[in-house]
């Protein structure tokens, strides 16, 4: 199974409530934080919800 090496691009200032959840849930702490997680649909489906917010790589 492949990991994903997910980056939060964008700020959570002004974000909703299920948006500043699925980052934290993802690991991610401030802009440029960069963390790794399996590829599985748990991920994805927090992915999905802040696609707009980060960049996303197959490590």
């Amino acid at each position: 199974m492949a990991n994903l090496e997910i980056t939060l691009k964008r700020s959570l200032i002004g974000r909703s409530q299920k948006q500043i959840q699925a980052v934290q849930t993802l690991g991610l702490r401030k802009p440029n934080h960069t963390v790794v997680r399996p590829d599985n649909e748990y991920v994805r489906g927090a992915i999905k919800h802040i696609a707009h917010l980060v960049d996303v790589k197959e490590a």
